[in-house]
């Protein structure tokens, strides 16, 4: 395992030289074109991609179905972009797969080919377990994009589903919503159906437009398509609208609102696929509203208003539009209970950082800052984060030099509010990471 985590951590990110789409395609051909014979469903947008996918993988797995999932980014380990039935890959079939994808790698780069990006190479692995599991269907992330995505080689998805889409990545993506939209509706293939966040109006009239001109049957999924009958403790209970099954009640386990509209995408997703199933004969309970209702209640996204500790959440909020989404959970949150809030923060360099702590405070009464450096090089410095919040605040604001020193603060002096940890993935998996170290001790 250490060998295979050693390599893959050489693997640059990005290269000045890259495959092209028609050039990974032949790396497919050399697979010998895995892909062209699996169910996939692809799955691109700014936010929310992996809860949707985690829905739709627990879903079908209730349904009795193999499914294997491709996420990203990992929390700890790159083992968790590789999900079979929901669970990492195991360390065998990991590594096996691994070897396919070096030895790939090897043989086309002796050809002429650019070696594989970091991405590109986990996706060539990702088709590896593939070939080894088996599944009846697969559930494809895109990376940052979707247009010019390594994933977007596919040519035959059985869906194509587009979740809410933010301003994020805009050095390779565009500067606005509708440019942005354009480069994630690149994903959809002709007269491929396809679901999609249409919350925002800007995405959604291009969506729209590149649907027209694909032929694509469009299912656009709003808030309107559930109701909320009331927050529980362990979430909330919602009111979903089906095309097949009518109405349905069942629990989101989760106190994040921008999760209600992400299982009411990922419903929306199995009511088409089972339409496509049906013209295609399969048995009339080849999907019922039980797996339906079991499958969103019981699907689990690890740093996604997970909460760890007592009134303690740690969210993957990255951006400006996720971060904007917590926000509004965050203020319900605190008009229900009255108790102070704590923010632990931190942030890669080359985000809006400063767009983020403004959408992160906005309207909200912070008792706290502690602001840490996380352990990559991307992190932003703390004196930055820490001026950026005394811009719009002005509580106490804490740094620290290493994530382990700053949420030992954090938890000392939380006293009894509610406390969030918010900023970046790279964050969300050093806390789990030390937690998971602090319950072996």
């Amino acid at each position: 395992m250490r060998n295979v985590e050693d390599y893959l951590e050489k693997i640059p990110m990005w290269a000045s030289r890259k495959n092209s789409l028609e050039s990974v395609r032949e790396f497919l051909r050399e697979m010998g074109d895995p892909d062209r014979s699996l169910k996939i469903i692809h799955v691109a947008g700014t936010n929310g991609k992996g809860s949707v996918c985690s829905y739709l993988t627990s879903i079908l797995g209730q349904a009795g179905f193999r499914v294997t999932t491709f996420v990203s980014p990992h929390l700890e380990h790159t083992r968790e972009r590789f999900l079979v039935c929901g669970e990492p890959v195991s360390e065998q079939i990991y590594e096996a797969a691994f070897g396919q994808a070096r030895q790939l790698s090897e043989t086309m780069t002796a050809r002429g080919y650019a070696p594989p990006t970091y991405f590109e190479f986990l996706f060539y692995m990702f088709l590896a377990v593939c070939s080894q599991c088996q599944p009846d269907f697969v559930i494809l992330e895109t990376g940052l994009g979707g247009r010019l995505d390594t994933t977007n080689v596919i040519q035959k998805p059985v869906l194509t589903i587009l979740t809410s889409i933010s301003m994020d990545h805009m050095q390779y993506l565009g500067n606005t919503i509708e440019e942005i939209a354009a480069e994630k509706a690149g994903i959809l293939k002709k007269e491929v159906p396809v679901i999609y966040d249409a919350s925002s109006k800007d995405s959604t009239e291009i969506i729209k437009h590149h649907a027209d001109i694909r032929k694509s049957p469009q299912f656009p999924v709003t808030c309107n398509d559930y109701n909320l009958l009331h927050w529980k403790k362990e979430g909330a209970q919602v009111m979903i609208h089906t095309l097949n099954w009518g109405d349905q009640k069942l629990t989101v386990l989760s106190q994040a609102e921008y999760q209600l509209l992400n299982a009411a995408v990922a419903v929306r997703a199995v009511d088409v696929l089972y339409r496509l199933e049906r013209k295609q004969g399969a048995n009339p309970e080849w999907i019922t509203a039980k797996h339906v209702v079991k499958g969103i209640e019981q699907s689990y996204w690890p740093g996604r208003m997970e909460q760890v500790l007592t009134d303690v959440y740690l969210d993957g909020a990255h951006n400006t539009g996720g971060v904007a989404a917590l926000n509004q959970t965050i203020r319900r949150m605190q008009k229900e209970t009255k108790k102070p809030v704590s923010l632990l923060f931190g942030a890669v360099s080359d985000k809006d950082h400063r767009q983020m702590i403004q959408n992160l405070c906005d309207s909200l009464d912070i008792s706290q800052i502690t602001i840490a450096h996380m352990d990559t090089k991307r992190s932003a410095k703390c004196e930055v984060l820490a001026s950026e919040f005394q811009e719009v605040l002005s509580c106490p604001v804490a740094v620290f030099p290493t994530v382990l020193q700053a949420w030992h603060h954090f938890i000392k002096t939380k006293g009894d509010g509610l406390a969030f940890c918010a900023g970046s993935l790279y964050l969300a998996g050093e806390v789990k990471t030390l937690l998971k170290e602090e319950a072996d001790d």
